[in-house]
């Protein structure tokens, strides 16, 4: 069915979903109530994303793209929006040149942003072949069909720049630092524009996070670190050497900063941790470890915080992850307010699979737990045997 019920409940999850990464000066949210000039730039702002894509194409009655969204929650602001690119196939109003004339696009968002008082730009990946797409692996790391380019030119006549991408995966970002704002949007569905607007306008405070981190250059993965053999392979043979070691596991343990953690998401207020302890020192193999942490919400906005737990094991007698999340718990805090929370591991959940015996084994010792926001923003590290 698709009935309001089932929209509110895609809207909400879309609104959850949406990571802030940068929030210089907070730039975010923007006041819906401000009589202000905004240029929305970029074909994303526009562009279908339940359809393509192969198998992750959706039939869905309706989507709400970005821009119907502002239009509809910016009422007192005038918002104007043009491509800046096209990727094709053609979609572009009459009124523009055709999207394969790159440079008229361009000239027209550059004229556009340098007439506005903020741009906000929604550009990324699409659906398309070669992209997020099944049957075809992207051919590069940064912004597909001259956005990066794109981004400088309006960065040099409006710095006061928002970028929200949607893509369902990391991009290269050599702009980041002349930004103001920046959010991971994803592919939010039926009800992405209402979603993406309810966060920008400040109706709903983000708190989404990361699920895997993004490096800074592809070299930085771990798969493709080890050369071709390790990706793509020479179109008979690949061979994982990565092992293990993927995503934060690899970041963490090779000390590879990432441009953006796993776990990692602002919100519009902050929060303090503190207070953090586990319930014991000592744990045998059918115990579970209680960690327990202070959340306070110190700014003037309510919000929710996400309290991770990662556990590590030094000086193990196999190949390991320096941690790994083995816990986490979301908590709404109201302005000014403190929450506890409590998040449960099982000591069984710390066995590594033995190649020796082919089966999950527990290994003694000393264990070290690490407790904070995202695997780059650790508060505190607990130390603790298992016997």
């Amino acid at each position: 069915m698709n009935n309001q019920q089932h929209l509110d409940v895609a809207r909400s999850v879309g609104q959850e979903g949406i990571v802030l990464l940068k929030n210089e000066n907070d730039f975010f949210p923007i006041n819906p109530n401000d009589r202000i000039r905004i240029a929305v730039i970029g074909e994303n702002a526009t562009r279908m994303m339940t359809i393509g894509g192969g198998s992750s194409e959706l039939k869905a009655k309706q989507e709400i793209s970005p821009l119907q969204g502002i239009k509809e929650r910016f009422t007192n602001a005038a918002i104007n929006h043009t491509l800046g690119y096209a990727s094709g196939p053609p979609l572009y109003s009459r009124t523009e040149p055709s999207p394969y004339d790159a440079d008229s696009l361009r000239e027209i968002a550059v004229r556009m942003a340098a007439q506005s008082d903020i741009v906000l730009y929604f550009g990324g990946l699409n659906k398309n072949h070669l992209q997020d797409c099944e049957g075809g692996d992207r051919q590069e790391y940064g912004l597909p069909f001259g956005q990066d380019e794109l981004i400088e030119a309006l960065i040099d006549v409006n710095p006061n720049i928002g970028v929200v991408l949607i893509s369902g995966n990391a991009v290269e970002m050599p702009w980041l630092k002349d930004i103001k704002g920046l959010m991971q949007a994803w592919y939010l569905g039926s009800e992405a524009g209402h979603a993406i607007a309810d966060v920008i306008s400040g109706d709903v405070n983000p708190s989404g996070k990361l699920p895997f981190s993004f490096p800074v250059k592809l070299e930085d993965n771990s798969a493709h670190y080890f050369g071709e053999i390790s990706y793509p392979g020479d179109s008979i043979n690949q061979v994982y050497k990565d092992d293990i070691l993927v995503g934060y596991r690899w970041h963490d343990t090779k000390e590879i900063t990432p441009q953006f953690a796993f776990g990692y998401g602002l919100s519009y207020t902050r929060f303090k941790l503190d207070q953090i302890a586990v319930d014991k020192k000592k744990y045998s193999a059918n115990d579970k470890i209680t960690i327990t942490a202070n959340v306070t919400n110190t700014g003037s906005k309510e919000g929710a915080e996400v309290v991770q737990v990662y556990i590590g094991k030094p000086k193990s007698k196999v190949k390991r992850a320096m941690k790994e999340l083995k816990g986490f718990q979301k908590v709404a805090v109201a302005a000014g307010q403190s929450t506890q929370v409590n998040i449960e591991v099982a000591i069984s959940d710390l066995k590594y699979y033995s190649e020796s015996i082919s089966d999950w084994e527990l290994e003694p010792g000393a264990y070290e737990v690490y407790v904070g926001t995202a695997s780059n923003r650790i508060v505190k590290v607990l130390k603790v045997s298992v016997e």
